[in-house]
């Protein structure tokens, strides 16, 4: 079974406190329980992360040896991080990045993604269910066994 790691960035911990109209009513708990179930459905094997450091997400994806897909919304470092940006070029596993507001619409210092041109793809602005459609990606891809560069 393929394996999906999901790796939720900074404040996102503070799902479904933090500006609800923005970021909804889930919180990160039941979104990674959701995401953990559908991945099942689709012949996923999911498992999630959450950090507030950048250190220790980048030492997450430089782990990721035993995982065939990764999905990230690096949250406010999609826009600060090169060093998130430089693993996600070095382990070359295929990625999807997933904003859960749309970046494009909001300040402009959120208009820029630094990880956009080492990722497959973006979900943006389409709320939590973009982490679903990422799964579905993956397992598209992944059973399509598409080149991902």
């Amino acid at each position: 079974m393929p394996r999906i790691c999901v790796i939720h960035g900074p404040n996102l911990n503070l799902l479904g406190k933090r500006e609800p109209s923005v970021y909804g009513d889930v919180t990160l708990k039941e979104l990674d329980k959701q995401l953990i179930e559908y991945g099942k459905e689709l012949g996923l094997e999911v498992d999630t992360f959450q950090s507030n450091h950048e250190g220790a997400i980048v030492d997450k994806i430089q782990e990721l040896t035993n995982y065939d897909y990764l999905i990230i919304n690096a949250a406010a470092y999609t826009h600060t991080s090169i060093a998130i940006r430089d693993a996600l070029q070095a382990v070359k596993k295929p990625t999807l990045e997933v904003h859960i507001s749309n970046i494009y619409k909001r300040e402009d210092f959120r208009q820029h993604s630094l990880l956009a041109n080492v990722v497959q793809g973006q979900i943006t602005g389409l709320g939590v269910p973009g982490y679903r459609f990422a799964l579905e990606a993956a397992a598209y891809f992944l059973d399509e066994d598409t080149d991902f560069e």
